[in-house]
């Protein structure tokens, strides 16, 4: 029997809708049974105890380093924003985990364009931005990322990947597995698109790139005979 593929999904009170268009996505276009965790604070009080930070533009902004834990450092598991779209076979995705690698990202190298992005959040600028809004764990090797861990180490020690002994543990995932909506030019081969600006959830957002897509797919999610 096939496994099912373990995606967590971080989710946010404020973007209820975008975490379950983007598992709909996922479902509509997998060809293997998924297993869906959404990040949600309330109901992981148990292991995540952290204060909210003012510069977090999300509720899991840190808590989506619990993901090995919460897969019992077994297996590969996939962590994902939930201002996505899926626009192909998510075990396409799985199908890449090298197991010379702790985690796999998509190696973004590029300056925000906006110094505010959606609901007047300020954008933060750092090395390896947006490298952990999709990570492929290798769970067993990201034993670092205790509870403890998770709610003590600061943001960039979280967000860099201080927790590996050694950069050449991060794999590299090509870019159309992460495409940055607004940042990066269209794509009609981009794989998972990313509303890192805005969600066309937010009426500012709402003539952005794959928007039509994401309406789309809404419909299909909200769909009443």
């Amino acid at each position: 029997m096939t496994e099912p593929l373990d995606v967590y999904i971080g989710y946010d009170s404020k973007e209820i809708v975008a975490y379950h268009v983007l598992c709909q996505s996922i479902i509509a276009k997998s060809s293997q049974p998924i297993r869906f965790t959404p990040i949600n604070l309330r109901n992981i009080t148990a292991l995540f105890s952290r204060e909210r930070n003012q510069l977090q533009s999300t509720e899991f902004s840190f808590s989506r380093f619990l993901v090995p834990c919460l897969s019992g450092y077994r297996g590969w598991s996939l962590f994902m924003d939930c201002d996505m779209l899926l626009r192909a076979d998510i075990a396409e995705l799985f199908a890449l985990a090298d197991d010379r690698y702790a985690v796999m990202v998509c190696k973004h190298d590029y300056t925000p364009k906006d110094e505010v992005k959606f609901l007047g959040q300020v954008q933060t600028k750092y090395e390896k931005k947006n490298w952990s809004s999709v990570m492929l764990f290798n769970n067993a090797r990201c034993r670092t990322l205790t509870p403890d861990y998770v709610n003590s180490a600061t943001g960039l020690q979280l967000h860099q990947f201080k927790w590996l002994t050694d950069e050449a543990l991060i794999g590299d995932l090509p870019l159309t597995w992460n495409w940055l909506v607004g940042e990066y030019d269209y794509d009609p081969e981009a794989r998972i698109v990313h509303f890192t600006r805005g969600g066309p959830y937010f009426a500012n957002y709402r003539n952005s790139d794959y928007a039509d897509e994401w309406a789309a797919m809404l419909e299909q999610t909200t769909y009443v005979a």
